[in-house]
């Protein structure tokens, strides 16, 4: 179009309020050329012409998209453009506004998520100041466009990768925060009308998601991160600053589920994130000690336990290693301020302390991360040690029944050992520990569970404990008599007469296996001295490995180390013995 029929054009808009589809084309298509050449100077003078501004309000909003992605290329002119866009955000259609930006944050390029959701938050943010009733429904929407390419940026799980911040996580959440402020402070200042209510309600949404997305994945570490000023340290206190400034109790999100009643009408996938959301929160209030200044401590460290443990449980069930991490964390924090000694039976019954010491020992046995494993045994001798006597003694059964890995057997055991110990030497009297309660609870652990089949080798820990527990008990009875004697001889005379057919059975086993392997290397040796190394030997099964593919001095060791590990237990029978045959003469 020529010059002097758009100022044509341009004079018969002015005098118009009514502008129909092939103006709205037109003044695109005239906008869209001036971005295209550059030329900002003009498109801003014709933006800012007072007599202009109906026009502007009326078909401006179409040009956002356009200017929206000259400022993204950060080139010398966009500095112009910057300042048309904050022009239009401030007199175009709010709702036509909204629903532009939204659209150009769902439309994301996934390579440039964290600089065009950074980019387009300050306007988004101008334009939701504008609105009136409808600003809570506003921010409710944009705050969820925004989280969701949030969610999408991967998590750094080291200073220096933070440092880094490659893919943009730590900018896009201290943009978001600064993003959220008017808003928080809009609250803070009319707590009591409508609209405030509204936003309190999208900034608890926004609160409990950002908990869920990206703080549950993070690795933080309180000295660490406040030391080193950590983006995501900062985004983590921000957020929980954030709930009490709003006035969201802590205690009624973590213990009583405000969100209740709302739950019932939502999805069950919804109702989970809402739970993976508290579980963080409650490892950023007792593990971090974020914000535990505003939380009250009227809880009793029993309750605190019992309430956390639904979180833990949570936690715990998931196959990665940082909600691994903050489930055996919180646990410790909520078991250290608990007494020793005086949980009652009565929690064992509650799905979630049954639940969690299944999870401990799954993480002992089956997870391939070192210190998880050994994280995971700490903790749950740490809970054992806080049950009273009852409820240990009901747990060392149930664990018993319920858990066949031989390593798990001998951590019972062994404490069974330690607490009859425990009890035998202070003044406390312990009924679970000592006469009938004893012997049942031996009864049902000091047995050799495939009997004469039983894989010593395989079971070695669990024979041990179990042959130690006996020696022990039998020299404390001799020496101060409880009226168990002859419960317990019975006990060890049924286990050790049993044991020593399996030691037999092993022990000849084992035996002639060593002198085959060394009889078969000999001759081999003689008749095939240069390939001696490749010889096939005969495979041999302990431990449920094959030992066919090591080197016959591996072999060798191997099954001298099970004749001296049968050697031991024997000896230990040996003792059992003695010490009872002692007693009888």
């Amino acid at each position: 179009m020529a010059a002097n029929q758009l100022k044509n054009v341009i004079q018969r808009w002015r005098t118009t309020e009514d502008f129909k589809p092939e103006d709205h084309k037109l003044f695109l298509n005239a906008g869209h050329t001036c971005i295209a050449q550059g030329d900002c100077s003009q498109l801003l003078d014709f933006i800012k012409e007072e007599a202009n501004q109906h026009i502007v309000r009326s078909m401006g909003s179409g040009l956002l998209p356009a200017l929206v992605n000259e400022v993204r290329r950060k080139d010398q002119s966009s500095a112009n453009f910057q300042a048309i866009l904050n022009h239009l955000v401030q007199i175009c259609s709010v709702k036509e506004l909204l629903h532009i930006l939204l659209q150009q944050v769902e439309d994301t390029d996934p390579n440039a998520i964290a600089d065009s959701i950074i980019a387009l938050m300050p306007l988004i943010q101008s334009v939701l100041l504008r609105m009136g009733e409808s600003k809570a429904h506003g921010l409710a929407l944009a705050l969820d466009s925004l989280q969701k390419q949030i969610s999408k940026l991967p998590v750094p799980y080291s200073h220096k990768q933070e440092e880094e911040d490659v893919y943009g996580l730590c900018r896009s959440c201290t943009a978001v925060l600064t993003f959220v402020q008017p808003f928080v402070q809009e609250v803070k200042n009319q707590e009591t009308n409508s609209v405030a209510t509204k936003l309190r309600a999208a900034l608890l949404k926004f609160c409990m998601e950002s908990l869920r997305e990206p703080l549950l994945h993070v690795q933080l570490d309180r000295e660490a991160n406040m030391t080193e000023m950590s983006p995501l340290w900062n985004f983590a206190t921000e957020i929980m600053a954030i709930l009490a400034v709003i006035q969201e109790s802590l205690p009624k999100i973590l213990f009583y589920h405000p969100l209740k009643g709302k739950e019932d009408t939502i999805s069950e996938k919804d109702a989970c994130h809402l739970n993976e959301s508290r579980a963080c929160m409650a490892y950023l209030l007792f593990v971090q000690l974020i914000a535990i200044e505003v939380f009250p401590t009227v809880f009793c460290p029993v309750f605190v336990l019992h309430c956390n443990m639904e979180y833990i449980n949570l936690l715990l069930n998931r196959k990665d290693e940082s909600w691994i991490l903050k489930g055996l964390d919180l646990h410790v924090k909520s078991l250290e301020r608990v007494t020793d000694c005086s949980l009652p039976v009565e929690l064992l019954d509650l799905k979630p302390f049954h639940e969690v010491p299944k999870n401990l020992i799954t993480i002992m046995i089956d997870c391939p991360i070192q210190h998880l494993r050994g994280k995971s045994l700490v903790v749950f001798q740490l809970f054992i040690e806080k049950l009273n006597g009852e409820a240990k003694h009901t747990f060392f059964r149930r664990i018993m029944k319920m858990n066949h890995h031989a390593g798990v057997e001998s951590i019972i055991i062994k404490n069974i050992k330690t607490q009859v110990e425990r009890y035998r030497k202070s003044a406390y009297e312990d009924s679970w520990f000592e006469g009938t309660p004893l012997i049942s609870l031996l009864r049902d652990t000091i047995i050799l569970p495939q009997g004469h089949e039983t894989d010593l080798l395989h079971g070695m820990d669990r024979v041990m404990e179990s042959l130690n527990l006996l020696r022990y008990l039998l020299i404390q009875e001799r020496i101060n008599s409880t009226g168990i004697w002859i419960d317990l001889c019975h006990i060890a005379n049924s286990y050790t007469k049993l044991l020593r057919l399996c030691l037999s059975m092993s022990k000849s086993y084992y035996g002639t296996e060593l002198r085959r392997l060394r009889e078969d290397k000999k001759i081999k040796a003689k008749e095939f001295k240069e390939a001696s190394g490749k010889i096939s030997i005969q495979s041999l099964t302990v431990k449920t490995e094959m030992l066919g593919n090591m080197p016959c001095e591996a072999q060798d060791k191997v099954l001298q180390c099970a004749l001296v590990t049968y050697d031991l237990m024997e000896s230990l029978v040996v003792r059992i013995e003695e010490i009872i045959e002692d007693s009888q003469n």
